[in-house]
């Protein structure tokens, strides 16, 4: 694996969520004096916090972050950098192992490359940490105390699942990196074999890489924004055993990468489509608004269940399908449709959840922000022959008002947000309609038990939560809540 050093990037690290923390030995408490960068303490590793960093509090109350490092460890510690009382840190020796750790990780490089921080990690342990992790969350919230959290879900592959990929293209023609940021920097790690990957997005990898050369296509350099090839986007289509490729180019150039792009199906032909996204635009954002097609084809064809899917180069789409058919499937199962009730799905996305509960439904009601999302919605529902689902597009807190004012009747609610969460307004409108259950989605244990709080005391008690490794080796989990109308 190799690095390219391009410019650094600050990033916004949120709080800690600690293991519960062993008795700390003498290398764990012992005080150092004038940290800097010359230091190499030794360190026994207490916790890990929700980013994957190896943690440790020094008696001076010094802290420690530590890539690649997991509870039991003791490392000696290379200090990368120091922002306030925080030393954040790489292993410089490892000491002894924790015996969390695996004999026989899929990846050697991981803590390098730290996509993937629990992949050295025992998986019953990771499974063990991930729902830990939300124990720890529900028991901030008095009003969750009754929760019962099951035992994670796991999906059919803990590795090779992933089969959409993001990659940051840097370094030169004659030498190019396409890999992913490491954290808090541009310095780009190339991927060449990712045990996370479905093994066609690799094969993939090599062959743009060799393209590249043979061609050579100038590789974009954000500081002095020249160069042409951006970002590679790779999606596979398991159903298909396909795969469509997007090269996201600073403007517009047919020749390059049309010769690149037909250089890459000769060499792998699972490559159906070949996609050209132009971002003319600085900043993080990997795809532009426009897409120039070098194929006939335009989309792939994925299946989750017995519904099936069209993905175009900017659609989103669910990146580990046996994960995303276990989400569906339980809220599918804790919905508990008879057929006719009338069910609302906010934050629908491309509608996988709505088409998911539309066999057992009398109707249910999609809503999403994203106007793009809510035209593949739609058209995922007519290529299933699902009449029963609509769709709408706006606002979700501005498209509850209209449904309070014009008295609709929902039966179960289903709340599928970002990150960040439902603004409280959303969550009071929701149970203004008076749904007798409420099935929370969420990737974010910190914003779920907040909600879950907020809820409560709207009148939804939360009774259980299913969590499911959507993304195993990392520290990424999702949570599925069931909560049902209190009696007033």
């Amino acid at each position: 694996m190799k690095k390219s050093n391009q410019f650094d990037q600050t990033k916004t690290r949120q709080p800690r969520v600690p293991l519960p923390k062993p008795a700390e030995t003498a290398a764990a408490a012992r005080p150092f004096v004038a940290v800097t960068k010359k230091n190499v303490p030794e360190l026994r590793i207490t916790s890990l916090d929700e980013d994957g960093y190896g943690t440790v509090r020094t008696e001076d109350g010094m802290t420690f972050k530590v890539s690649g490092a997991l509870p039991g460890d003791v490392v000696f510690a290379g200090i990368d950098h120091i922002a306030g009382g925080t030393a954040f840190c790489h292993v410089k020796k490892m000491q002894q192992p924790s015996p969390l750790r695996s004999s026989n990780p899929p990846c050697r490089e991981s803590a390098d490359c730290f996509g993937c921080p629990l992949i050295a990690m025992k998986y019953t342990e990771q499974k063990n940490w991930k729902r830990g992790m939300i124990l720890a969350e529900t028991a901030k919230y008095p009003l969750l105390s009754a929760v019962v959290v099951h035992p994670l879900l796991s999906p059919d592959n803990l590795i090779h699942y992933r089969t959409t990929a993001k990659l940051v293209v840097a370094g030169k023609f004659s030498e190019p990196f396409i890999g992913i940021y490491r954290r808090a920097s541009h310095d780009v790690y190339d991927l060449e074999q990712c045990p996370i990957h479905h093994p066609l997005i690799d094969k993939v990898v090599e062959a743009v890489r060799r393209g590249i050369k043979k061609g050579k296509v100038q590789v974009y350099n954000p500081q002095s924004r020249m160069g042409l090839l951006r970002y590679l986007v790779v999606r596979v289509s398991t159903y298909e055993k396909k795969a469509m490729v997007v090269f996201v180019t600073s403007k517009r150039s047919f020749n390059e990468i049309h010769h690149l792009g037909r250089y890459v199906q000769d060499l792998v032909p699972e490559v159906e489509i070949v996609v050209q996204n132009v971002n003319a635009t600085e900043g993080n954002v990997i795809m532009g608004q426009k897409d120039f097609f070098l194929t006939k084809k335009l989309f792939l064809t994925e299946q989750i269940g017995d519904v099936a899917f069209r993905i175009s180069p900017r659609s989103f789409f669910q990146v580990n399908n046996s994960g995303a058919n276990l989400i569906y499937s339980k809220v599918r199962d804790w919905a508990g449709l008879t057929g006719a009730e009338t069910v609302l799905d906010l934050y629908c996305g491309i509608g996988g959840i709505s088409l998911f509960l539309a066999g057992s439904a009398k109707e249910v009601i999609g809503v999403e922000v994203v106007e793009e999302a809510v035209a593949d919605a739609r058209m995922n529902a007519r290529i299933n022959g699902i009449k029963n689902c609509r769709f709408e597009a706006g606002d979700v807190a501005d498209l509850l008002d209209e449904m309070t004012g014009e008295h609709l009747k929902v039966d179960v609610a289903v709340l599928n947000p970002p990150r960040k969460g439902c603004d409280q307004n959303v969550l009071e409108r929701v149970a203004a309609l008076g749904p007798k259950s409420l099935i929370y989605v969420s990737c974010s244990p910190q914003s779920l038990t907040r909600d879950l709080e907020i809820l409560s005391k709207l009148g939804y008690i939360c009774h259980e939560i299913q969590p499911v490794d959507m993304f195993p080796q990392t520290v990424h989990v999702e949570n599925v809540a069931r909560l049902e109308k209190t009696i007033n």
